[in-house]
């Protein structure tokens, strides 16, 4: 594998943590970060050991050495960053949600479809070996026909104001900062969105949704509970039935352990990592560059644009829209 240039565009705290697992990705060079403070690039730069700072986005953008662009950015400003990366022939890797509904998410596709480069959402869960495990032993029949599925991601924070989880301008909430996660992995189980939604929201008095529970129904019976929240602390966990078991998997959306009930009893398959776990989504952007594609076959553009879909239809039932919208 030739080595790959990496930008990172808004070095906040997720950006952190992405430097860190970028280490540990093969064919990744730290080369570039942009921020609309010079003085925060700077600092970023030094801490992280990447080559240079840029005190815009456009001057990352403009560097004709970098090759891929990670966006972490808050979620309503990803799509700004993105088209402007993608305009300038960069790949993008563009932390989730993707967008924050999906008319911003068919924009972003038929940008990077414009201009030919690739372009994935950064739904780390995917690429983590225990869901790669996951997945194995599901196509191997490990567990039957899959019939429903729970997944829970939840924290209790204190209520802050100024905070961008409690912010409707920057599209505060718990169903799009953790409960993206869930909506994705039953998407990525079943291969499909759901055909009926049933949802409970508390939004509270900031505007913000701290508590959403959904539903969902499955043509052929399927079934699959999610539980986001910002103001309840949960197992963080996903369980998937079968009809000859079911499989376990504790903190799903970046763990390293798979339990298995079956047939043969009960197996736990170990599967730790170096860093942060963020190396995993990196490698696949360079794997995917190194085979000419222009999205990800693990994580694809129609499916990032059906669950804004879906992440859309949750918000409807219950009239919840930002501001900006």
């Amino acid at each position: 594998m030739r080595e790959y240039n990496w930008g990172i565009i808004g070095p906040g705290s997720i950006a952190k943590r992405f430097a860190e697992g970028l280490k540990h990705a093969p064919g990744a060079r730290l080369y570039a970060v942009g921020s609309r403070s010079i003085d925060r690039a700077e600092a970023f730069r030094s801490e992280y050991g990447f080559e240079k700072a840029y005190g815009s986005y456009g001057e990352l953008v403009n560097d004709k050495h970098v090759d891929i662009v990670y966006i972490a950015t808050p979620h309503p400003q990803h799509a700004e960053a993105a088209t402007l990366c993608m305009g300038g022939g960069k790949a993008v890797l563009c932390e989730k949600p993707f967008a924050v509904n999906k008319k911003q998410a068919a924009a972003m596709i038929e940008c990077a479809k414009k201009n030919n480069v690739f372009c994935m959402e950064a739904m780390w869960t995917r690429f983590f070996p225990a869901v790669k495990k996951t997945r194995e032993l599901i196509s191997a029949g490990a567990i039957g026909a899959v019939r429903h599925i729970s997944a829970d991601f939840g924290f209790r924070t204190a209520i802050n104001l100024e905070s961008r989880l409690f912010d409707p301008e920057c599209a505060g909430g718990s169903l799009l900062d953790v409960g993206c996660y869930n909506v994705s992995f039953c998407s990525m189980i079943y291969g499909k969105q759901p055909d009926h939604i049933h949802s409970l929201m508390d939004i509270g008095a900031s505007g913000a949704d701290e508590i959403t529970n959904v539903l969902f129904g499955y043509a052929g019976g399927q079934s699959a509970f999610c539980l986001s929240a910002i103001r309840l602390s949960t197992a963080q966990e996903a369980t998937i039935y079968g009809e000859e078991g079911y499989i376990k998997l504790p903190g799903y959306w970046h763990g390293d352990k798979v339990i298995l009930s079956g047939k043969d009893g009960v197996q736990t398959f170990e599967l730790p990592f170096e860093s942060t776990g963020f190396q995993f989504e990196a490698s696949e952007v360079m794997a995917c560059l190194e085979q000419g594609l222009k999205e990800s076959p693990l994580m694809p553009l129609h499916e990032t644009l059906a669950i804004a879909g879906t992440l859309d239809n949750i918000r409807a039932q219950h009239g919840l829209r930002y501001p900006f919208e």
